[in-house]
């Protein structure tokens, strides 16, 4: 009786310290449930955080000031107008911008074009000092101004005399001498320039030779102390934007010779920030620095949006990764575009075709594959062909390009439109006998005048053009005099119905242009300097 009360005594302890060690393992697991639970609040907080405070450093400019009349989007591919602004208040002026009662003014400027592939880029540097028209731009108090003509590319940032500058203008101007659509703009001042350097731990930079206080400011008396020693080092800070400011003491002391260093140095930055890794503990304290003073448009307003733009290179190599500049001459002072080169260039980028000549639309995948896109090109080939036949039955006989030979000229006060028209039509096999200016330059219209028996080859030139009115004449020549009517288009484009079929086919990319340009891995100390 007493065992048999031991035991079950004993049977009851050993049930009651079962349950109470469910209990104290329950307890354990509501305890590891609220610390996990706990741990991803602080974690989501932490990324909420990082997301607020990057959403509070970026400055957006109204898209109010960009353009109405603008080129058509690409499809998958992207242009990135990134502009260096070197008057800016905030703190610029202690680091060489100008001071806070200065205007806001573009120290550098590049448009970047991400292929349709996203494994390729291109990187245009468009010289400060470079002739071209200004279109129409917004003034604060919302009136635009009137085109002008034959004026330097930075005073388009200038347009409004505002400390802020006016990044629309700039990228107005941009589409209106590419024909491109600009999809962002970014515009980074020298803090934010200075700021991103140093959290990337420096970037690793050559110097052809020593420098000088005297190279960095050409108005002190004496030559000053040294700010560089030749050869390769690693610069940050303000040290960072002394180096791809200076102009004077190295090659010419041109611009060009600048921009060829500033392209030296995006390449060795991009190359740092890959090595480091595309890793939210990486990017987050580098978009930190790159959004405290920048502004950007706004369709990259927001930290999710940047995040993402900044993800969608990743797959580019630095060998893919290319920087050229626009095709240019010396005109005077000032710099002059060279066509139809520039043409040329513009139309390979449109196509999204690369500076070696290499189809990089993305209508293949990494291993060669036709993609569905491509095969509904493929398939809608015949649809597309007899749409166009019908519209050449209904716009009257045509003849085939390459049996046409032409005059162009230019009637209006566009620089350069004759050599831009004569690489569109040469480019789809015409022969451009000459380009001139034409007697008056009030032409509101193009015009193209064609002899006896010659007005299939008028038609054909009106397609390729995307406008023209036919007019006969007793000679037996076939003249295009170009009026406001062409420059308004994007260059290198149709408007009329068929203007699918109207765009000639790019001309490769002259090859002065491919041979000249940098990737972004290319040796740090290789052609640093024009002249």
């Amino acid at each position: 009786m007493t065992g048999s009360h031991r035991a079950a005594t004993t049977t009851r302890r050993g049930t009651g310290g079962a349950a109470r060690d469910r209990r104290s393992g329950r307890t354990r697991i509501r305890i590891v449930l609220a610390a996990a639970v706990s741990l991803l609040v602080l974690v989501t907080a932490g990324a909420g955080w990082a997301y607020l405070r990057l959403n509070g450093n970026i400055d957006t400019f109204g898209a109010d000031g960009i353009s109405d009349h603008r080129p058509a989007a690409a499809s998958d591919g992207q242009n990135v107008l990134v502009i260096g602004s070197d008057a800016r208040t905030a703190g610029n002026s202690e680091l060489g911008g100008g001071d806070k009662n200065d205007i806001g003014r573009s120290d550098t400027a590049f448009l970047l074009h991400v292929y349709a592939d996203h494994r390729h880029a291109v990187a245009v540097s468009i010289p400060r000092d470079t002739l071209l028209t200004i279109p129409p731009c917004k003034l604060p108090d919302g009136s635009w101004t009137e085109t002008r003509h034959q004026a330097m590319f930075n005073e388009a940032y200038t347009v409004g005399s505002t400390a802020e500058g006016n990044p629309a203008c700039t990228q107005n101007t941009v589409e209106k001498l590419t024909g491109l659509r600009v999809d962002h703009t970014v515009v980074v001042d020298f803090k934010g320039f200075s700021a991103l350097t140093e959290v990337v731990g420096g970037v690793e930079v050559c110097v052809p030779q020593d420098i000088y206080q005297k190279d960095l400011n050409p108005g002190r008396a004496t030559r000053g102390k040294r700010l560089f020693t030749q050869g390769v080092q690693t610069v940050s800070g303000q040290k960072a934007l002394d180096y791809v400011r200076i102009r004077h003491g190295i090659g010419d002391g041109s611009d060009i010779g600048r921009i060829q260093r500033q392209q030296a140095f995006v390449g060795s930055l991009i190359k740092k920030v890959k090595s480091d890794g595309l890793t939210p503990t990486k990017l987050l304290p580098l978009a930190d620095a790159a959004t405290t003073s920048m502004t950007v448009d706004p369709g990259l307003g927001s930290a999710d949006k940047l995040v993402s733009f900044a993800m969608s290179l990743k797959d580019i190599d630095l060998n893919d990764t290319r920087f050229v500049t626009v095709p240019w001459r010396y005109e005077g002072a000032r710099v002059a575009i060279v066509e139809p080169d520039a043409g040329a260039l513009w139309a390979a980028l449109k196509a999204d075709r690369t500076l070696d000549g290499q189809d990089a639309g993305g209508g293949s995948d990494a291993d060669g594959k036709d993609t569905g896109a491509s095969k509904d090109t493929d398939a809608s080939k015949d649809t597309d062909a007899s749409k166009s036949a019908d519209a050449s039955k209904s716009a009257g006989e045509e003849a085939p390009a390459e049996d046409i030979s032409a005059t162009v000229r230019n009637g209006t006060r566009v620089t350069g439109l004759a050599a831009r028209a004569a690489a569109v039509l040469e480019a789809s096999g015409v022969t451009v006998t000459g380009t001139a200016t034409a007697s008056s330059q009030d032409h509101r219209t193009t015009v193209i005048e064609y002899g006896p028996g010659r007005e299939a080859e008028a038609r054909t030139l009106a397609r390729l053009l995307g406008t023209g009115e036919l007019r006969s004449t007793t000679g037996g020549g076939l003249d295009v005099v170009l009026g406001q009517s062409y420059a308004d288009q994007a260059p290198g484009t149709s408007t009329g119905a068929d203007s699918a079929t109207a765009s000639p086919a790019p001309s490769e990319v002259p090859a002065e242009v491919a041979e000249g340009a940098r990737t972004a891995d290319e040796d740090l100390c290789a052609a640093l300097s024009y002249g």
